[in-house]
């Protein structure tokens, strides 16, 4: 199975219902950064924080929407 690129992750959130929750690749590639450097931006607050569901650590679409909305506005 080939790995997917950021226009697969970007593609694939487009569609997603709020509600859902995606992993760090989908976040890195929203923001445009290296996988690393989400959690960096979580340790320092400038991503929230995601939710851990078992050992798997999730984001909330709709967060994450909101998140880059205030982003855009503010930049």
């Amino acid at each position: 199975m080939p790995l997917k690129t950021q226009a697969d992750y970007l593609s694939t959130f487009a569609s997603l219902p709020d509600e859902a929750r995606v992993d760090v690749h989908v976040v890195a590639a929203l923001y445009g950064i290296a996988t690393p450097t989400v959690w960096q931006r979580v340790r320092d607050g400038s991503i929230e924080k995601p939710q851990k569901i078992g050992a798997s650590s999730r984001w909330v679409v709709g967060r994450l929407r909101r998140a880059l909305s205030a982003e855009a506005v503010e930049g």
